[in-house]
């Protein structure tokens, strides 16, 4: 028996990963060329990830923190899979301890959803995580 979310998250789970694909292949230093935009998302190899963390941010200020707390999983995995064991491009392998940073900041930005059982987590603390991440994510330009 199929239900209703199934369809719209097959739908999010594949733009994610289309997200993530279609950037792969065109990084460059930010030092050759000013990082574009497709579609508001940038064209570099974090541009995937911070457009998914916008999308988890902002299913969390509309309170549905189990569709954030979903795709912050779909996010985790999109992430180890490319920058930890993504092979000799992979962030884990050309700058580990920025790997490790960034990681680190993904965490502490979707903990709080993970958690949250029956009871929202803490705005403000969420909000100040959610800052730090694609801060962090800027490094790696």
């Amino acid at each position: 028996m199929r239900h209703s979310w199934q369809k719209p998250m097959r739908t999010r789970l594949f733009l994610a990963f289309a997200l993530l694909i279609g950037t792969r292949g065109s990084a460059a230093s930010a030092q050759e060329r000013k990082v574009a935009q497709v579609k508001g998302v940038d064209n570099s190899k974090m541009g995937p990830y911070r457009a998914l963390a916008q999308h988890i941010y902002s299913d969390f200020q509309k309170g549905d923190v189990a569709a954030a707390a979903e795709m912050g999983r779909v996010l985790e995995r999109l992430w180890d899979k490319a920058e930890d064991y993504g092979g000799d491009t992979a962030l884990s392998k050309t700058n580990h301890k920025l790997f490790e940073e960034i990681d680190k900041a993904m965490d502490e930005f979707l903990t709080p959803l993970w958690e949250a059982k029956g009871k929202p987590p803490d705005a403000a603390k969420v909000k100040a995580a959610y800052n730090h991440y694609p801060e962090t994510l800027k490094l790696a330009a």
